[in-house]
């Protein structure tokens, strides 16, 4: 049998349809054309390195941080007054070299056994491990305006400037330091309040220090308090709250209780802004509103005035025994 094989002939008239599909390469592989990307219309959002800028909790610009850092962490544009450390808080009042520290080594325990979500004695370590300071408070002697002064200042990163045993002592014994040299006496406060994990031995800090202060007030001796934002509870309702002065920095927020637990035990509807230093000012309860840039400025007047007066005192006082 023969097998006959054909030949299909090509007249060359035949249309030739466009792919659909891309034709294989050599390797047998499809390729595809990839579509560009439809931009949405939307910027994307810049990473911001890390402790270059700060954004302004008020007017919310971008502030370069060398920049708040000369300006005593305020706000260039608006003004607003950011939290200051301690450190640099006394940087920023003393005389350049005359703050000597006091009972720098002083360091809470954990008396009561706190146990919660983190203990007592974790939540101590992680502080001064992040502040690099042993407790919430810094006291030391130093001159402001020429002027000898036993001074304090807070800080609320640490715990929230909470005031525990070691504040309390701290802050006692730089008043009794005073009331035996004749200093007067500058606290600077920051705080939440009492803290909760010493109990019943924080609030006997509110006793003591209020104590200590009447001892000072006896020999006629000048105490300034300052108050910065924030200040609260045990702290506003003891020595923050009794000085001969009480200063404030612009914006501070002072009081006892926070404005929602107020209103909620009260039912009353609040004043706006009644827990800002302004408003205590314009209702008598602070003595003035001072910019930090001219806080040493007025504190050096202060005394001038307080100290001139502490001496005429002392002179007329009649001779004792």
């Amino acid at each position: 049998m023969t097998t006959t094989s054909f030949t299909k002939k090509t007249l060359g008239l035949e249309t030739v349809e466009p792919a659909v599909t891309p034709p294989p390469s050599s390797t047998g592989e499809t390729t595809f054309t990839k579509k560009p990307k439809i931009s949405n219309g939307k910027s994307k959002k810049r990473d911001i390195p890390e402790g270059l800028w700060v954004k302004c909790k008020k007017c919310a610009n971008l502030v370069y941080d060398k920049e708040l850092d000369e300006s005593l962490k305020v706000c260039p544009r608006c003004q607003y007054h950011f939290q200051l450390g301690a450190r640099d808080r006394i940087q920023s009042l003393a005389d350049a070299g005359s703050f000597v520290e006091l009972d720098a080594n002083l360091v809470s325990v954990d008396i009561l056994g706190f146990a919660g979500t983190a203990s007592y004695i974790s939540k101590l370590a992680d502080n001064q491990k992040k502040t690099g300071e042993k407790d919430a408070v810094i006291t030391g002697l130093a001159k402001i305006g020429g002027h000898p002064v036993a001074l304090a200042c807070m800080d609320f990163s640490f715990i929230g400037g909470s005031m525990g045993s070691v504040v309390g002592e701290k802050i006692t014994r730089l008043i009794e330091r005073g009331t035996a040299d004749q200093l007067p006496v500058i606290v600077v406060s920051t705080s939440g309040g009492a803290r909760m994990y010493e109990g019943m031995f924080s609030l006997m800090q509110m006793a003591k220090t209020c104590g200590a202060l009447a001892y000072l007030a006896a020999a006629r001796i000048p105490y300034i308090s300052v108050l910065t934002h924030n200040t609260y509870a045990g702290v506003m309702a003891s020595y923050a709250s009794v000085g001969d002065l009480i200063l404030a920095e612009p914006g501070a927020e002072i009081g006892f209780a926070g404005a929602r637990v107020i209103k909620d035990t009260t039912q009353a509807e609040l004043p706006a802004g009644f827990q800002t230093a302004e408003f205590l000012l314009e209702h008598g309860l602070i003595d003035a509103v001072i910019h930090r840039k001219d806080l040493k400025k007025q504190l050096a007047e202060y005394l001038d005035f307080l100290m001139a007066a502490h001496h005429k005192d002392k002179e007329a006082a009649p001779a004792t025994a």
